[in-house]
């Protein structure tokens, strides 16, 4: 994959953290570098509120949340959006993906994980014009371009996240272009807390000569994530387990739908409702 984000993980993992904590915003013309960073909570989940993040929109189940759960394994189906210009004169970037890791362990999501394992799609903007690849990633390790699986607007995706032996922390890691038939397939090791599973929308972390910041967020067209599973069961999503995006202003510019069937759900970038 040639893409905007050069997967320089490695000095990515190193500042993450504090790039997010401080909740620093991309500046316009700050050329993507990296993305996939753990979740960033803005506002811990309340008994009337979803919970709210500066980089995540969609769903996170957590072991604490699930009665001490473990998550083994996960799958999830998307379609890909279309990404067009959101502002004028801004680089713009987001990714679809599942993974196990990085999310809240607990319902009220106070307490994350600093683990991630993940794969998914990219859709960004850069000078008015779109670009499109897949990906995975193994936090803190650089993220890896997937060069075998051509990504359009408007391609099924299916990818799924398993653990070879339970409790081995060796991963099968797949991701499949349903609408080509194109498919990539990988094993690796990699030490997880086993401690969350999610469906997400992600504005990527990014660095560049504007400095350090999360992606602004591309217009997108509604992504229907669907056959989502956890431990090769329906995953029973549940609309308190849902999170939204929010910008610096604490406006919310990114939500997810009800969940449908336990699941399945739609992601809505510049809405407030989906």
């Amino acid at each position: 994959m040639e893409s905007k984000l050069t997967r320089a993980r490695v000095l990515a993992a190193a500042l993450a953290c504090g790039a997010m904590l401080m909740g620093l915003t991309a500046t316009a013309h700050a050329a993507p570098l990296t993305h996939g960073a753990l979740l960033h909570i803005a506002k811990p989940k309340g008994s009337a509120h979803a919970a709210q993040s500066n980089n995540w929109f969609g769903y996170n189940q957590g072991t604490l949340e699930q009665g001490g759960k473990q998550f083994h394994s996960i799958t999830g189906d998307w379609v890909v959006p279309t990404a067009t210009q959101h502002t004028a004169g801004q680089d713009e970037a987001s990714s679809d993906w599942i993974g196990i890791g990085g999310g809240c362990l607990d319902a009220a999501c106070t307490v994350g994980d600093n683990t991630l394992i993940q794969t998914g799609t990219e859709q960004d903007v850069s000078g008015g014009q779109a670009s499109y690849s897949a990906w995975y990633e193994l936090i803190p390790a650089p993220s890896l371009s997937i060069s075998g699986v051509s990504v359009h607007p408007g391609d099924h995706m299916h990818a799924s996240i398993s653990e070879t032996v339970s409790g081995a922390n060796v991963w099968n890691i797949t991701l499949q272009n349903v609408t080509t038939g194109q498919s990539f397939s990988t094993t690796v090791p990699y030490s997880s807390t086993h401690a969350t599973a999610e469906w997400i929308e992600e504005t990527p972390l990014t660095f560049g000569t504007g400095g350090a910041g999360l992606a602004a967020l591309p217009n997108l067209s509604r992504v229907p994530f669907s056959a989502a599973t956890t431990n090769g069961a329906n995953a029973g999503l549940k609309a308190s387990e849902e999170i939204q995006l929010i910008d610096s202003n604490g406006n919310v510019i990114g939500s997810p739908s009800a969940p449908s069937g336990g699941n399945a759900f739609s992601a809505c970038a510049w809405a407030t409702s989906c």
